[in-house]
């Protein structure tokens, strides 16, 4: 793809401007007007060439004109308003500049941003003001003088209904990523940001789409803007292989689980839909020897910071998240994006998948659909014009023969360490006791390091294609019942007294058994949660003793009391015919999510 400034002629009333992406023989930064001191700044930091929402934006904004920009993260759009807005300011103290955000990570990353473009403005302050951190370290910082604030709406509408916050001086507001903040639900909130605003500030707005609610906003609040589209940089999405795989929902966690064990990259984000998925994913790869963390909006901002430094410094290797908690979500070491749930906007997969192949590194972005999501793949493939790479996942035997790999080449590095005296010792004297070759021994240790026990087992992941799911729907149509596949036994299933009506998730059940009864995670199985009460298939034998603490275990304030799940005389679970309180949610295109009135299966059988 070309990155081309397009024309925009929705509003009457705005003028267009029409710019090719420069090329590295093109003009520089140095003719687009910027002062001296921040010209400086920017061929410190070591860029050459604006992208193409630089070379509209900072002309116009430096002119002191209104702009509306529709640019996807990648673009470059911190730079197109930041430098801009440092030279609408002086070192004279009190708030002059605000930029809103739609979360705290966003906020945050945006004035490390500024702050490393006014480095040659040493009387210059800026701040980031958002919520779940100390009141009272922002006001210190407004009461000092900030010139410069960045901001969630939520805590800017706070400081502004305690006095902490004046405007009065503002000369230039940004809205960055508006139709995100929307969708949040702060509409309100940023109609009254902007409503106490000066009418004299300069105003620049940013967002990934421009639909009627943005335009609205613009028509309310700017004077004759600027309007400037451009798409995403070709550079970003050609350094990312793009590949999906057809999988059942129940399949996912399953998919998702081998494929991070045959990956050998630095660090993966996962993408889920909801909170509670978000939560359900992280605690089923932690059941199956993963290690992931979480990341969704009930994750409190201190923790957030420390789950991303943690991401930075390599500590962790897989984050599942939300979108709204990834947002100005920035991390050179991921390699890997996953969309576990498909993304019902093609926007969205856009910014995902631009949150890997950065920093001139190479990336890989990997979509999951189910059977029946083949209109999302399309809307992905129309909106990004390519094709996506349709791959399998991988085997059971392919996962071994990796693992065995990764054995191997670690083995060849500890030989060149040397000191293996007495394990020479010991293989001569096992190879003279008995009757093996040395090959076979070493073959039967490489088994072992790489976790091959020798036990056939079924493959869990069924193959699965938009085909087969059509072929199924009329099979059913002509009265065969869709079922499920014959799942291997996982232990025995147990009844716990806590359901949907309390508001229990899986991962709390899970915590409760594993905390209680000493349990492994990787010995809890499906967990399917009801009107009153859930189940959880659990392999480790429970002593009496470890049965008697969960079931005085509570979750979500209730007692667990477990007991073993067992079938009536006619044969019929005792739960059966109770539905899940939750019916099936049907988005724009008509893709179910939920429940279904099914249970919710987590653990061994899906999330």
């Amino acid at each position: 793809m070309t990155m081309q400034a397009a024309l925009l002629s929705d509003t009457p009333d705005s003028e267009s401007i029409q710019e090719t992406a420069p090329v590295p023989t093109g003009p520089g930064f140095d003719e687009l007007g910027l002062p001296g001191t921040l010209l400086r700044a920017v061929k410190d930091l070591g860029f050459a060439t604006p992208t193409a929402i630089q070379a509209a934006a900072i002309p116009a904004l430096l002119a002191g004109r209104d702009i509306t920009g529709v640019a996807q993260t990648g673009t470059g759009k911190t730079a197109a308003f930041g430098l801009p807005l440092l030279a609408a300011i002086d070192p004279t103290p009190g708030v002059q500049a605000l930029v809103l955000c739609p979360t705290r990570e966003l906020a945050v990353q945006v004035a490390d941003a500024i702050s490393s473009f006014a480095t040659a403005l040493p009387d210059v302050s800026v701040i980031a003001i958002y919520g779940g951190t100390g009141f009272l370290p922002q006001r210190a910082a407004l009461r000092a003088g900030a010139q410069v604030v960045v901001g969630t709406p939520g805590r800017i509408i706070d400081h502004l209904e305690r006095g902490t916050l004046d405007l009065s001086g503002l000369r230039f507001l940004v809205l960055d990523e508006a139709d995100e903040m929307l969708r949040m639900g702060f509409a309100e909130d940023v109609d009254r940001i902007l409503s106490d605003a000066p009418n004299s500030r300069q105003a620049a707005l940013f967002s990934a789409t421009m639909p009627p609610a943005i335009r609205s906003i613009a028509a309310k609040h700017m004077t004759n803007p600027v309007d400037i589209a451009v798409s995403r940089q070709s550079s970003t999405v050609d350094s990312v292989r793009q590949i999906y795989a057809v999988v059942p929902f129940r399949d996912k966690v399953d998919a998702l689980t081998r494929f991070l064990q045959v990956t050998e990259g630095d660090a993966a984000i996962v993408f889920v839909r909801t909170k509670e998925a978000c939560d359900q994913v992280g605690t089923d790869l932690l059941a199956r020897g993963v290690s992931a963390a979480v990341m969704n909006g009930d994750v409190p901002q201190k923790e957030r910071e420390k789950i991303i430094e943690r991401l930075r410094d390599g500590r962790l290797d897989v984050l599942v998240a939300t979108d709204v908690a990834a947002r100005g979500l920035d991390v050179d070491r991921i390699d890997l994006v996953v969309n576990f749930d498909a993304p019902g906007e093609p926007e969205a997969y856009v910014h995902r998948i631009g949150r890997t192949g950065r920093a001139g590194r190479t990336g890989t972005a990997l979509t999951f659909f189910t059977p029946r999501e083949m209109g999302r793949l399309r809307a992905i493939e129309r909106a990004t014009r390519g094709t996506l790479e349709q791959i399998v996942p991988p085997s059971p035997d392919e996962v071994t023969a990796h693992k065995a790999a990764m054995v191997l080449r670690k083995a060849l590095t500890r030989l060149d360490v040397g000191r293996l005296g007495r394990q020479n010792r010991l293989i001569r004297d096992l190879l003279a006791e008995s009757e093996i070759t040395a090959e076979e021994l070493a073959a039967a240790l490489l088994a072992l390091a790489a976790g091959d026990d020798g036990v056939e087992r079924t493959p869990a992941v069924e193959p699965a294609s938009f085909e087969k799911d059509r072929k199924t729907k009329v099979r059913s149509a002509a009265g065969d019942r869709p079922g499920r596949a014959a799942r291997p036994p996982f232990g025995r299933r147990y009844r716990v007294a806590v359901g949907h009506r309390d508001g229990v998730r899986p991962a709390g059940i899970v915590g409760a058994i594993a905390g209680e009864g000493g349990v492994s995670g990787k010995d809890l199985g499906r967990i399917e949660i009801f009107d009153t009460f859930s189940t959880v298939e659990i392999a480790a034998e429970l002593s009496p003793a470890a049965l008697g603490r969960i079931a005085n275990a509570k979750v979500s304030g209730r007692t667990l009391r477990i007991e073993p799940d067992r079938e009536d005389a006619a044969g019929r679970r005792p739960w059966a015919g109770q539905r899940d309180s939750h019916g099936p949610r049907r988005d724009g295109q008509g893709f179910e999510h939920g429940h279904d009135h099914r249970p919710v299966r987590a653990g061994r059988g899906g999330r």
